[in-house]
């Protein structure tokens, strides 16, 4: 039997290690047996350092064996070529995980996965060290391998926990910062070296290893911000996102900048240009950076390209008692298909569909997870509360919904399966979402959860209770496409686009919606948000802020990418810092110092944030005047505030007397003037305070005679 085990040893293909390595009761004694491949000598000793006796090889190829007269605690010390190690024996220790935390994983429904699977420093039977525990029910044996045993998967095999398909080990005397992945004998043979799905920490990419993550906790000081927070997202709060890419937002020495020198300086900007949150582009560790970090491979681990998860703790908290939420983008949908990664884990198709009709998702090249799959579903539920707990973070973007709801989303006929109802939607990936969004609602009051959704989806944001998807908020991408196509437009022909900016008001209350001109709209040869503007430099610059101020005065919360806000000329790129020599001359120093003011009426006026979902928040005006691409409408805050008059003038043309029917009689001021030349304007418009005039206009009994500046916004509220 001995033979035959150690055959099965040296060939790494014993999937049960416990019940032959460490101590076993044989007669009257105890027989301890140690397999280490490579050692020269083994002796055993006690707890308390004494010796027990040199352990007999009794198998050249490794195995070392000593009977005790009792069983007890010991050590083993052993003899390696390079030197002398000493450690507790792994196979001396009883099971890690409790039947609850396997039951709950099975189920799909343990809220805190990280706190059982992946590796974590413990202290296991009075032993400080290193637990491991990995889900791979179709493997038939699973080493943890490092370089604390040379990358050899003979070394520490892992005892399998059936029926959940966990593997578990505790390596005694290992240290927090130890890189390993797991070698895997899958069904038809030995897998590439796999990274650790539920890693908290990775070593810097290229390099794909996962690392033990420091023990101690974060000591978090944002603790009145996490007081207020479900205030400050409440419906009625406003909600100005400045979306960047960490890694090219701003260099520090010609470099991509850590989380701290990030900090620094991103913190200070954020605040001076008067944005409520930051939304990060995918901070999970990711293997090609040319992905954005929307191919993200590890969902619970922060990349080490900026630094330590401790040095994004700390980010998040800084940003926090600065005042400013911070928002994850999250991708939920699918993953790359590198070597160490999640496609066929352990042979099989684990984590995603095994049907590439199901499981391939043709426009990226990737995996699409199984979400109707227990294990799989509890494992992205646990990677979303993993960030909003253990990072403090206040919210979720979730990337790429409407691949997540249909089945056959960019798939011909005859390459997509249908649910078994026949239908398109993916029931599983449904569930999921609303099982997500109520689960984060109980759990994580006042957290963000925002769907980046496409199409016409009803309910995104409306309660699950109520047959919604239970979302906090849906990016309009409708209000996008059409704001976008329809200020591309030389002025001459927008009489013909009218209805790309009255149509959005159509459905605008239908949900909670984000505004967002989005990291991709400026890449791929869309050209950035200035290159698209029509008309000559000036124009260029005037059509920008008149686009800023149709956007901050519409209905619905704000999003904007980075370097919008002060008019890049070329696009994103991901390689690249912004252009922020740029804010030397005077045109992208007044666009920046637009934004600043538009986010400040923004905040301080009720009318355009508190009744956002609301159509008693908006009356139009003016809807119908194609002609002169004028378009006019009242935002209302409710009771206890001024309603605001907002016109937009979408041609060059300065048009005088254009009269505009007001609800109240009495001096109105101007709030806002994009012509204004502190905004690099030619200084045309109504400045400073009117009085309106008793003569009735657009179904009011009072109004204003305006002139309205050349691609330019007003907004005005009344004087008393």
């Amino acid at each position: 039997m001995n033979q035959n085990r150690v055959q099965r040893l040296q060939r790494a293909e014993d999937g049960d290690p416990f019940s032959f390595l460490g101590p076993h009761a044989q007669g009257d004694e105890t027989l301890v047996r140690a397999w280490l491949p490579g050692a020269d000598a083994v002796d055993l000793l006690s707890s308390d350092g004494s010796p027990l006796g040199r352990m007999h090889c009794s198998d050249p190829d490794g195995l070392f064996e000593l009977p005790l007269p009792q069983a007890q605690r010991y050590c083993l010390r052993i003899h390696w070529p390079s030197g002398v190690q000493e450690t507790e024996d792994p196979y001396a220790f009883g099971p890690l995980l409790g039947d609850t935390d396997l039951y709950l994983f099975a189920e799909g429904n343990h809220r805190q996965l990280w706190r059982c699977l992946g590796a974590a420093p413990v202290e296991h039977e009075g032993v400080a060290g290193v637990r491991f525990a990995v889900w791979a029910p179709n493997a038939r044996r699973v080493s943890v391998v490092g370089n604390f045993n040379s990358w050899d998967g003979r070394r520490h095999p892992m005892r399998l926990r059936y029926p959940a398909g966990v593997w578990e080990l505790f390596i005694p005397r290992l240290q927090p910062g130890e890189c390993y992945k797991y070698e895997i004998l899958g069904p038809h043979g030995v897998l590439p070296l796999r990274a650790d799905p539920m890693a908290q920490a990775t070593e810097m990419p290229p390099a794909t290893a996962s690392k033990v993550p420091q023990g101690e906790a974060f000591a978090w000081q944002d603790q009145q911000w996490m007081s207020e927070r479900e205030q400050r997202h409440a419906p009625q709060a406003p909600l100005a996102i400045y979306e960047l890419h960490a890694g090219s937002w701003q260099w520090q020495d010609d470099r991509t900048p850590d989380w701290d020198e990030l900090a620094e300086r991103l913190i200070p900007y954020v605040q001076d240009l008067g944005f409520t949150h930051i939304e990060l582009m995918p901070i999970m560790e990711h293997p090609f950076g040319g992905s954005w970090g929307y191919q993200p491979l590890s969902m619970f681990a922060p990349t080490a390209r900026l630094g330590s998860p401790q040095r994004f703790a700390a980010f998040v908290d800084r940003c926090h008692r600065a005042g400013i939420g911070v928002i994850l983008d999250w991708v939920p949908g699918h993953f790359p298909n590198d070597a160490h990664g999640l496609a066929e884990f352990d042979g099989t198709a684990l984590y995603e569909y095994a049907h590439p009709f199901e499981g391939f998702h043709p426009d990226w090249n990737t995996c699409i997870y199984n979400l109707g799959r227990t294990e799989v579903h509890g494992f992205m539920l646990a990677s979303a509360l993993y960030w909003l707990r253990e990072y403090h973070v206040d919210g979720l973007r979730v990337d790429a919904v409407a691949s997540m709801l249909y089945r056959d989303y960019s798939r011909e006929a005859g390459q997509w399966i249908p649910n078994r109802h026949g239908g398109r939607e993916n029931l599983e990936a449904i569930e999921f979402l609303q099982h997500l969004n109520e689960v984060v609602r109980s759990e994580v009051p006042g957290a963000l959860v925002i769907a980046e959704e496409s199409t016409a989806w009803p309910g995104v944001s409306r309660p699950v209770q109520q047959g919604g998807l239970g979302f906090s908020h849906k990016w309009n991408m409708g209000w996008m496409n059409d704001s976008l196509s329809y200020i591309q437009q030389d002025p001459l022909y927008r009489l013909h686009h009218h209805h790309q900016i009255t149509f959005g008001l159509h459905y605008a209350f239908s949900e909670r919606f984000i505004l967002p001109i989005s990291h991709d709209e400026v890449v791929h040869g869309k050209r950035s948000l200035l290159g698209r503007m029509p008309g000559d430099r000036w124009q260029q610059f005037a059509n920008l802020r008149l686009f800023l101020a149709l956007m901050w005065s519409h209905p619905g919360k704000k999003l904007l990418f980075m370097g919008c806000e002060f008019g890049q000329w070329r696009e994103w790129n991901h390689d690249q810092q912004l252009d922020w020599y740029l804010l030397q001359y005077p045109e992208h120093a007044a666009a920046q110092a637009l934004l600043r003011e538009l986010n400040r009426l923004y905040r301080e006026e009720p009318a355009l944030h508190r009744l956002d979902d609301q159509d008693s928040g908006f009356q139009w005006l003016i809807g119908d005047d194609a002609r002169n691409s004028v378009f006019a409408w009242l935002r209302k805050g409710g009771e206890g505030s001024a309603p605001l008059l907002v016109v937009h003038n979408f041609t060059p043309q300065v048009l005088d007397g254009y009269r505009i029917g007001v609800p109240h009689a009495g001096r109105w001021q101007v709030l806002l003037n994009t012509d204004e030349r502190r905004w690099s304007g030619s200084g045309a418009g109504t400045q400073g305070e009117l009085h309106s005039e008793q003569t009735a206009a657009h179904g009011q009994s009072d109004s204003l005679n305006l002139q309205l500046p050349p691609l330019g916004a007003l907004i005005l509220r009344p004087a008393h």
